[in-house]
Parts: C-alpha cells; sequence; structure tokens
C-alpha cells in the first residue's frame, strides 16, 4: 500500500476537509481524467484499488499518472479499550481531497475504452466523481 517513507511527525489531528482544490483540479498531464465532486479522504487501498481497476481494464495499453498520495496519518485505538490513555496508534494513511481535486489521469487510448476505465474506478471511490476531457486546448465534462 502507499505510504510515506518517512513523516516529520507520528501522528496527526484530523482536520476538517473544506472548499474548492485550487492546485491539482486541472488536466495536467492525460487526455482523461477524473475529478473529485466532493471533499472527503481516500485510503491507501482504495487509491490503490481504483489504480488496479483501470490497469486491468486497459490492459497496459495506456499511460496512467495518480495525482493523489495519502500522506496523512490516521490512528485508531485498540477494541475494547477505555476512554483516556492518549492517541491510539497509526492504522493507516489517507489522502485529503478537496472539491475538484484531479484524481487519475489517463491518456494514449481510444474514448470509449478510456471511459469505462475511469467509471470502474470511480466505483472504488467513496467521493462523487466526474470524469474530465481534454478536446483542443479546451476541458469540458
Amino acid at each position: 500500500m502507499l505510504q510515506p517513507a518517512r513523516t516529520k511527525y507520528r501522528k496527526q489531528q484530523k482536520g476538517r476537509i473544506r472548499g474548492r482544490a485550487t492546485k491539482g483540479a486541472k488536466l495536467a498531464f492525460g487526455e482523461f481524467g477524473l475529478q473529485s465532486l466532493e471533499c472527503g479522504r481516500l485510503t491507501s487501498q482504495q487509491i490503490e484499488a481504483a489504480r488496479v481497476a483501470i490497469t486491468r481494464h486497459v490492459k497496459r495499453g495506456a499511460k496512467l499518472w495518480v495525482r493523489v498520495f495519502p500522506h496523512k496519518p490516521v490512528t485508531k485505538k485498540p477494541a475494547e479499550t477505555r476512554m483516556g490513555k492518549g492517541k491510539g496508534d497509526v492504522a493507516g494513511y489517507v489522502a485529503p481531497v478537496k472539491r475538484g481535486t484531479m484524481l487519475y489521469e489517463i491518456s494514449g487510448l481510444p474514448d470509449d475504452i478510456s471511459r469505462e476505465a475511469l467509471r470502474l474506478a470511480s466505483h472504488k471511490l467513496p467521493v462523487k466523481i466526474r470524469i474530465v476531457i481534454r478536446q483542443e486546448g479546451v476541458l469540458t465534462s
């Protein structure tokens, strides 16, 4: 699974994910993209499951860019533990995603195959998604 190689601090506070994405909100590499329509947190397992769904459908015939990375640690206390006694241990990592963040980009395939691959990937993710297309320098959805 994806996780950072090193972090400055082991644990972070939860925080709130609000607003629109300003960085990473446009197609930068590929012809087709998967863009989030709501805020949320993607776990490393969800990111990997969507990536595998895309690569299996395209059968290694395309170039794929994963534009999100899980760098935020999420902690969890053990089951049947009383309240208190400090923060739990790190259970995994998530990628905080704002509205408009481009999650995946793909290029090198026909229109129908690219759309289907991204549609399959969207079913693996917990946020609402739209497919974005680059056409003659103009983005459409």
